[in-house]
């Protein structure tokens, strides 16, 4: 699952238009990152972003497939291939990121707000 130093520079530039996203290395891919949260990872020189059932359709509907860590298992991870057209637009490719954070962000809350009689605690 390697990127190249070239691709990963070119995915970080057509989002440079957005501001503050990083990329760290990983398993030989990369993660994407926007304050403090993972929206996106690259892997074989392929760009993925984050889906849910918010999103989900436009990537199918664009032809794209989800991430397979392992080609020769069935299981996928929720990050779907960025179609070719939408990577080579700036502005597309911001608007598609944007949505995959905005997954991400909404994630995290709903794993802080459950409710308190799920919680474990060693307190009686």
């Amino acid at each position: 699952m390697p990127v190249s130093d070239e691709f990963l520079a070119y995915v970080l530039d057509q989002l440079s238009g957005w501001g503050g996203v990083t990329a760290r290395r990983m398993f030989g891919g990369a993660g994407l990152y926007r304050d403090g949260r993972m929206f996106g990872l690259l892997a074989d020189d392929t760009a993925y972003l984050k889906v849910d059932d918010s999103n989900r359709a436009e990537y199918l509907t664009a032809g794209s497939s989800p991430f397979r860590p392992y080609p020769d298992k069935p299981e996928t991870m929720s990050y779907y291939e960025v179609p070719p057209d939408v990577l080579d637009q700036p502005e597309e490719m911001v608007r598609w990121a944007r949505s995959s954070l905005a997954i991400q962000a909404g994630t995290r809350k709903a794993r802080r707000r459950k409710p308190i009689s799920q919680q474990s605690s060693s307190h009686p």
